[in-house]
Formats: C-alpha cells, sequence, structure tokens
C-alpha cells in the first residue's frame, strides 16, 4: 500500500497556511485561524489538502507513537498500559506515575535517571491539588516521563550508555531517527530540542499523516501494530482522564489518535486512511474542531465526532458563538452557531 522509500527532506520555509476555522460571535467571524489540513485515503494518497502539508514543521508531541515505535523494534518488550504510556503526553494522574515507576523498575533505575524537565501535573485538577499539598514540580509528573523511562529502558536493553541519551548522535536518538524517516517517507529537515528536552525532529504534516498511516495498516504483532493497539486499548493512559484525545479514539472505533502541543493533531485508521491538523497560532479550541472536519472529509460517520465540535463560546454566561471549522473543510458535523 505505501512505498518504503524516503524521499528528501521537506523544505524549511515560512508555511503558506490557509483559514481553517472562524471565530463565530452572534453570527459575526470575531476571529480566523489559520492552518494546514491533510487528509489520506486508503490508498496513501492525498485526498485533501489545505494550507501548506509539504513544509517542514515540528510535530511536537504527535510523533510520540513513531518514536514508541523504534523503541519497540529495538528490543523495549512493554505492552499494554506500559506500552501506551510510552507514547503518552500525559496528564500526570496517579497511574501515570505509577506506570513510569514500574517502567524504570524493569529498568533497575529510578527517577533520578530522568532527564526530562521537572514539571507540575497538565491536568488542571490535578495540578491544583499538587499546589494545595504543597507538592513540587518533578520529573515523574512532567507528561513526557514515560516516554522517558522507556528510552532509558530500551538503552539498557541494549546496552547503551544512560548518560546523554537525549543528545541527538546518542545510539537512542540515531536510532529513532532512522524509524521517523523510515515511516514518514521523508528525510528529517532539522533537528532542535522539544520541551520535554528530548530531540525534536522536523518532518512535513503530509510525512506525519503518512507515518500515522503506517503505524495503523502494519501486520498483527509488529512494533506498529503493537503501539497502535496499545494506544487504542489504554486510551487514558496515552493521554488523561476527560482529554480530547483519549474520547476521540473511543467514539471512532479502531482510530489512532495523538496530540501535539502548538496546534497538532493526527488520526488514522486501520484501513489506511489519516488526517493530519496543524493550527499555526497553536490554539487548542481550534484542534479538535478541525480535526473532526478532516476525519468527516475522510469518512468517518458524523455521528460519531458529533461531541468534537468545541467549546461554545459564552457572552454573559450563555452560548454566543462557536469555534467553526472553515467551509473549504465542508464540515458535516458541526451545525450553525450563533
Amino acid at each position: 500500500m505505501f512505498s518504503s522509500s524516503v524521499a528528501d527532506a521537506p523544505l524549511i520555509r515560512e508555511p503558506l497556511h490557509a483559514p481553517v476555522a472562524h471565530l463565530i460571535r452572534g453570527g459575526v467571524v470575531e476571529g480566523i485561524h489559520y492552518g494546514s489540513v491533510v487528509v489520506l485515503g486508503t490508498d496513501g494518497k492525498v485526498d485533501f489538502q489545505l494550507g501548506d502539508i509539504e513544509a517542514a514543521f515540528y510535530p511536537r508531541s504527535a510523533l510520540k507513537p513513531v518514536q514508541a515505535v523504534a523503541m519497540v523494534r529495538a528490543g523495549l518488550p512493554l505492552d499494554d498500559e506500559l506500552l501506551s504510556l510510552t507514547a503518552a503526553s500525559h496528564s500526570g494522574e496517579e497511574r501515570h506515575l505509577a506506570g513510569t515507576r514500574r517502567i524504570l523498575e524493569l529498568a533497575g533505575l529510578t527517577e533520578a535517571h530522568l532527564r526530562n524537565v521537572p514539571d507540575m501535573p497538565f491536568d488542571p485538577v490535578v495540578r491544583d491539588t499538587w499546589v494545595r499539598e504543597g507538592r513540587p514540580p518533578s520529573r515523574l509528573a512532567q507528561n513526557c516521563s514515560g516516554k522517558h523511562a522507556a528510552m532509558l529502558y530500551t538503552c539498557v536493553l541494549n546496552d547503551w550508555p544512560l548518560e546523554g541519551y537525549l543528545d541527538p548522535v546518542h545510539p537512542l536518538q540515531q536510532a529513532i531517527a532512522e524509524i521517523v524517516e523510515d515511516l514518514t517517507g521523508q528525510r528529517i529537515a532539522r533537528v532542535t530540542v522539544d520541551g520535554c528536552g528530548a530531540p525534536l525532529f522536523s518532518v512535513s504534516l503530509h510525512g506525519l499523516a503518512r507515518a500515522a498511516a503506517r503505524v495503523t495498516t502494519a501486520a498483527p504483532g509488529t512494533p506498529e501494530a503493537r503501539v497502535a493497539d496499545a494506544m487504542r486499548a489504554h486510551a487514558e493512559m496515552a493521554s488523561g482522564s476527560g482529554r480530547d484525545v483519549a474520547a476521540l479514539m473511543r467514539a471512532v472505533p479502531g482510530l489512532l489518535a495523538k496530540d501535539g502541543f502548538e496546534g497538532v493533531q493526527v488520526a488514522a485508521l486501520p484501513d489506511g486512511r489519516a488526517v493530519a491538523v496543524k493550527i499555526a497560532d497553536g490554539a487548542n479550541r481550534a484542534r479538535v474542531p478541525v480535526a473532526a472536519a478532516a476525519l468527516a472529509r475522510a469518512g468517518v460517520d458524523a455521528a460519531a465526532l458529533a461531541e468534537f465540535q468545541g467549546e461554545a463560546l459564552l457572552g454573559g454566561g450563555q452560548p454566543v458563538g462557536c469555534v467553526r471549522p472553515a467551509r473549504s473543510l465542508d464540515p458535516v458535523v458541526v451545525k450553525a452557531c450563533a
């Protein structure tokens, strides 16, 4: 279905984004979110595109399933909840912290070995509880701790040094970069540092969608299928209670979905249909309704997407508008708003 050849790196340029969502208040367009959208069909070809899907960009945490695949290919033996946590941007709930501790225990390591940035839990309710209890930021609570614990475990299994495991020239990161290029089908344009301290690889939005499709269409038992199965079966472990990305996977049978900071969303179905979204200004409020509209373009049942229309805009405590996907997306799931 998909070619395994690797193309040249995408061009580093100012992306030619297009309007993807309108902020409607009282029937007037109050604001416009620009961005880019790509929809792939079952044959891997582009069925729909809006904006600039070929410019180099940073997928942020939307690339974590690919990083998890790379670690499984390198021998990481995790499955189920712990493999889902490996690909997580978790909320910092106790189950996420306990899972990260378990991965470290399997590696014979402790929290002290982690080199991600100390942080408070991502979930606001959990974070408020930490503040009330006087708990300080920790590497364990930071939303990428599962990935970092798995990175360390992979190093232990391969006799790679733990020191410098976040350096782009470290054998672990070289192995991950190789799989990023394999699954996206293109060379990495640039490497920088993600918020957690790990290397961040720049590809194109098209490449991100292609990688997600390759993960979901892989044969049972392969590293790709193991990651997809784990994330779908344990969606809250890959995100958290009440998170929209987990709700999306529950609502659409077989869907693999992953969000990323700065308005990135990728989702793919077992038959190879895939969508990827980048909101130019990083607005989270536009990410979900635009992704839902893209999934509708891909043929997902509108009824399954009804709850992903975005939060209502309030005026005086009453709904007066919404964030509505641009008409060029031909949304069929978003009702008219005030």
